[in-house]
């Protein structure tokens, strides 16, 4: 049943079953080899680029095996073909042909009886009917022992595709020694969204002509594995930021909110119901690549921030403070409060003071909401809402 979890620790008894069934017709058999005999075995091969285990329990026609040690739990290892070549046309990477005699006689169950992973994959692939194994290149040098195993069975094999591995920044193996982000969950912390996140992923390795951005929805219509490249690729913040931009700004306002709502509290804010966090966002979900900064610029539609000293020096003075305190009485007097009204207001204010909208929308900006960057300084203030405006500009 696909929708069914499959357990590997609860399929134990299907597993000894099929190396029983293994050992029974000769393709499996127990090693009795000590730790101190497998260890020269890997200092020797080491030495000479030779298969790891020598084979010295490996029934053969005519071969004396040792004498069984009674202190020594065996393992089983299936026996791997010695003559030929094992060999697989690759989805990404084409034809692989490995030769049997590099391959070493795997494990399939350790002295304790339990199975190992390589052969609990197999068996599990052979009774789930898997048809496709997609995985990493890192998993190439698995398959033709795990070909071999299903070979040993009587399995029909599946179509193997090996992806390329993601490199880092500087081209090399993507490792949290190195500072590299290596956890879904680091990359979440980072304001990065699941489909963003996905969509990144994915066009890392493959490609659908010149799109750099799209949803699940065309990348499960587009996807195909011949567009898969089989050359590793470079991890590019820069990108993934302005791929997760270009998410936020089509997601809807309503699921923005729930997902921003966390980030706010960490900066305590907790009330979000005035304004609205859906309208805010409406307002500046453009203006950010992630959730964290996301969050920042909501931040003076409910508490006024503290300006940057450099933006005070350039926008702020006695006169300015003066002019604002002439342009809340205007503010004052509107009956309907929206971003219109508000920004009709503008002009017939400069005209009588004699400056540009520069010198009224800055200062106002700065008064309002602490900093000189925000979108439309009415819309702005339509949203914060006439009291709270009035009381930070008298403030």
């Amino acid at each position: 049943n696909a929708d069914n979890v499959v357990y590997q620790t609860r399929r134990f008894d299907r597993y000894k079953e099929v190396i029983a069934e293994l050992l029974e017709k000769g393709a499996a058999y127990y090693c009795y080899c000590s730790k101190e005999e497998l260890e020269a075995m890997r200092e020797k091969a080491e030495k000479e680029g030779t298969a790891t285990y020598d084979r010295r329990w490996r029934p053969e026609a005519g071969k004396t095996l040792p004498e069984i040690p009674a202190d020594v739990q065996p393992v089983v290892r299936f026996k791997t073909p010695l003559d030929g070549v094992t060999k697989w046309t690759d989805l990404v990477k084409g034809e692989i042909s490995i030769p049997n005699e590099a391959l070493d006689d795997l494990i399939i169950a350790r002295a304790d009886g339990t199975p190992t992973y390589n052969f609990c994959v197999v068996v599990d692939d052979y009774d789930m009917g898997v048809t496709h194994v997609i995985r990493g290149d890192d998993h190439v040098n698995n398959t033709p022992k795990q070909i071999n195993i299903l070979k040993a069975i009587g399995a029909n094999l599946p179509e193997y595709g090996h992806l390329p591995m993601i490199l880092n920044e500087q081209g090399k193996k993507i490792s949290k020694r190195s500072g590299d982000t290596v956890a879904i969950t680091d990359f979440g912390a980072m304001g990065i969204l699941p489909e963003a996140m996905l969509n990144y992923l994915a066009r890392l390795g493959w490609a659908h002509g010149d799109d750099e951005f799209f949803t699940m929805e065309q990348f499960i219509e587009w996807f195909d594995l011949k567009d898969v490249s089989p050359s590793p690729s470079r991890m590019d913040l820069k990108k993934l930021y302005w791929i997760n931009g270009e998410h936020i700004k089509i997601t809807p306002n309503e699921k923005l909110a729930e997902l921003v709502k966390p980030c706010l509290a960490l900066r305590d804010i907790y009330d979000t119901a005035k304004p609205a966090l859906e309208d805010v966002l409406a307002l500046v979900k453009d203006r950010a690549q992630d959730l964290n900064t996301l969050a920042d610029e909501c931040l003076y539609f409910y508490v006024k921030q503290t300006p940057a000293e450099a933006d005070v020096q350039k926008h702020w003075d006695d006169e300015a403070a003066a002019r604002m305190l002439r342009f809340a009485e205007r503010l004052e007097g509107l009956e309907d409060w929206n971003a219109e009204a508000i920004h009709d207001l503008f002009k017939p204010f400069c005209d009588e003071e004699g400056i540009k909208m520069g010198k009224l929308g800055m200062p106002l900006r700065l008064a309002v909401c602490g900093t000189a960057k925000t979108p439309s300084v009415d819309a702005v203030l339509a949203l914060i809402g006439k009291e709270e405006v009035l009381k930070r500009i008298r403030s």
